[in-house]
């Protein structure tokens, strides 16, 4: 599983410039539907254009690409439920070969007949089912550059004494398992402590994604309930809601993963 920094509702602004692409964004609710990238144009050149194009969507293994073709005129839409930062290299990647062709952007109310589609997929990827009831799979409002994260969510509730191991020992399961974030809410109410636990990875480019098998962490948290005393879930009401921090123990892109106050 993929987790960090993407976009979904909105464009990355002020971070990619596209000449021919255009944003589609996600709706998500009962519309849910991925975000894509979209763009008609039209060529000389087509053969050439194509045979470019696989060369360069091989150096993109985790990303989908569709193309509508009609003689000149290739239709191209990229998209998915997060639109990490290596979608929009690709695409800017494709923008440098349309400049290169003279591509022409067409008006996309332009009736278009498609002679023949081209799917190229994501790399297959070991689907993995969440074993693990503790384990929440969270998105969260935006960031700097309209950027949204998606992290993993352990809620639990510890004895006061255990905390501080307990969350160094967490901090050592992120460093096994390649999780570079590891940030943390609390609230304290006699000699006990309501946590709230977020696990994620910053910006994913296309030469440094980071996939994390979800099972093998969760089983490593887990297993800390053989050495401490603690609970998944909060004990108590809303009164004891951990909303104190965050309190960061580790973190990259930091700007792009916490709101700040």
């Amino acid at each position: 599983m993929i987790l960090g920094v993407y976009w979904y509702f909105k464009f990355p602004e002020n971070l990619y410039h596209f000449k021919y692409f255009k944003f589609l964004q996600g709706y998500g609710g009962h519309a849910d539907n991925p975000a894509g990238l979209e763009t008609k144009v039209q060529m000389d050149d087509i053969e050439n254009f194509l045979y470019r194009l696989e060369i360069l969507k091989a150096e993109f293994p985790y990303t989908y690409l569709q193309l509508k073709i009609n003689g000149n005129q290739v239709m191209m839409t990229m998209g998915n439920d997060q639109l990490f930062d290596y979608y929009f290299q690709l695409a800017a990647e494709i923008e440098k070969l349309l400049t290169d062709q003279n591509a022409i952007l067409l008006d996309e109310q332009i009736p278009f007949e498609i002679q023949y589609t081209k799917n190229y997929l994501p790399e297959r990827k070991i689907f993995r089912t969440i074993e693990h009831r503790f384990i929440q799979m969270t998105g969260s409002d935006f960031r700097q550059n309209n950027a949204e994260n998606f992290s993993i969510r352990v809620d639990c509730n510890i004895p006061l004494a255990c905390k501080k191991d307990f969350i160094n020992d967490l901090v050592a399961i992120c460093h096994e398992e390649n999780l570079s974030v590891f940030y943390y809410h609390d609230f304290y109410f006699g000699d006990q402590c309501n946590l709230m636990l977020f696990f994620t990875n910053g910006r994913q480019y296309k030469d440094q994604v980071i996939d994390i098998d979800i099972n093998t962490f969760g089983a490593k948290v887990r297993d800390l309930s053989q050495k401490y005393p603690f609970h998944f879930g909060h004990f108590g009401g809303m009164k004891y809601y951990p909303l104190n921090g965050p309190y960061i123990e580790l973190m990259v892109d930091e700007d792009y993963i916490i709101k700040k106050k």
